[in-house]
């Protein structure tokens, strides 16, 4: 008896001594991947199964290194009403496939980490197969892409990643779209909508890659750009500008059927614009003369959209 009371206690020791050890021990935790992450939310199952039809969920559920801007099934109905789609059967799949990659970006980007600027995504543009360009805007922690889709929901982890719940559907940028989004170029937003003008300048450089003009490279002057040129004019407003002297000044700023990267550019390297010629060179920095020897710096290159290519400038160009 005294020798089963002491196997007894034994045990009991030992039954107590494992279950410490196991609570103590640092557990190891299996973490989902994008994909599986996605697939197990039916609050995802359209970008799921757009995901699987693309085969792009091979991509987010195996190995690397990426962020996903996930839209869910709000975003992507939609999507759908506005692209007179029933379902996304009907969306063809090359097309469907580069607009999810318009979602996707190399590396992880934490949502403390977001800056505003331009970032390169996973799609390619039409023009070439350079990456298109994504404008992110962070005011007070609050994250717009492409001016038409916010984040709502950040830093979901994922074993090869991390995903971001978006609001909308991010599309594939124009042109136009940067114009728009970019808080930088308000003012040149304004000059290309303004109502008198006799050019639709934001339909024309909305045209898609392969019909003519397109593709085009616009020079875009930011704001302090346009405040410089009124004081350089002497008028107060916009408006002051008279239609042809605006009409003619913006068409100074773009080429027509080219898709002109920084690297494209030389010294004393003749563009044709939509309103004349000007110079380029690229001695001590990129600029662009006018007819007026002015010089416009390029401060920002190769901003890629699916129908061209925009750089930034610090200086109006001018006709005359």
């Amino acid at each position: 008896m005294k020798r089963l009371k002491i196997l007894s206690l034994s045990l009991f020791l030992i039954s107590m001594y494992s279950c410490s050890k196991d609570e103590n021990e640092p557990q190891m935790m299996i973490q989902k991947t994008i994909f599986e992450h996605v697939a197990s939310s039916m609050n995802y199952s359209y970008l799921t199964y757009a995901l699987q039809k693309t085969d792009l969920d091979d991509v987010l559920n195996g190995e690397g290194d990426y962020t996903l801007y996930a839209p869910n099934n709000s975003a992507f109905i939609g999507f759908l009403m506005r692209g007179g789609y029933s379902t996304l059967d009907e969306v063809p799949t090359e097309a469907l496939k580069k607009l999810l990659l318009n979602h996707v970006m190399a590396g992880q980007i934490r949502y403390r980490d977001f800056k505003s600027g331009y970032y390169p995504t996973a799609a390619s543009s039409d023009v070439n197969d350079r990456p298109l360009s994504m404008y992110i805007n962070q005011v007070n922690m609050r994250v717009t892409l492409n001016g038409s889709s916010r984040i709502v929901q950040g830093n979901v982890n994922g074993s090869n990643g991390v995903i971001h719940a978006v609001n909308a559907v991010i599309p594939i940028p124009s042109l136009v779209t940067f114009v728009l989004a970019d808080p930088n170029l308000y003012n040149l937003g304004l000059a290309l909508t303004r109502d008198d003008l006799t050019v639709d300048f934001p339909t024309i450089l909305s045209t898609e890659n392969g019909s003519v003009p397109a593709p085009f490279t616009v020079f875009a002057p930011n704001n302090t750009a346009f405040v410089d040129l009124l004081n350089e004019l002497e008028v107060e407003r916009l408006s002051s500008i008279d239609e042809p002297t605006l009409n003619l000044t913006l068409n100074h700023h773009v080429l027509g059927e080219t898709n002109a990267l920084s690297t494209d550019l030389s010294d004393n390297l003749t563009l044709n614009t939509l309103g004349g010629e000007i110079t380029a060179n690229i001695t001590g920095g990129a600029s662009l003369t006018d007819g007026n020897a002015r010089v416009s710096n390029i401060i920002t290159v190769d901003i890629q959209a699916n129908n061209g290519v925009l750089h930034i400038i610090d200086k109006v160009i001018l006709p005359f």
